[in-house]
């Protein structure tokens, strides 16, 4: 009965509560008192699958903060980059028109063997 759907986890939890409910209100009827309920096998065995229903329906309400969450985030970096792409251009043609190190080399030992030839 594995779902990941909250609406369909929701009736697994209310059936299993209604069963749980229906079987204290039966050991009770025979007289049985509340320490030896508790340690019937079928009330341990349905509040262990409440536990895990319960503790499934927050991983699927956190799995859809998250879906949501992101999806917010997605749709603010599709507003945003638009601008932020111009100033990119801008900076890389900033950088194309300095040279590099090499060729700042380059133009060093061009520079100093001329100077060296003139004297």
């Amino acid at each position: 009965m594995g779902s990941k759907d909250s609406a369909v986890r929701e009736i697994q939890k209310t059936e299993w509560e209604q069963k749980l409910d229906e079987r204290m209100a039966l050991l009770k009827e025979q007289g049985i008192d509340g320490k030896a309920i508790d340690k019937d096998m079928a009330v341990k065995m349905l509040k262990a699958k409440i536990k895990r229903t319960k503790a499934r329906l927050r991983a699927i309400a956190a799995r859809e903060k998250l879906t949501e969450e992101k999806a917010r985030i997605k749709a603010e970096k599709l507003a945003a980059p638009k601008a932020e792409k111009d100033k990119k251009k801008a900076s890389a043609k900033d950088e194309a028109e300095e040279e590099s190190k090499r060729q700042q080399k380059k133009k060093q030992k061009k520079e100093k063997k001329s100077t060296e030839k003139e004297s």
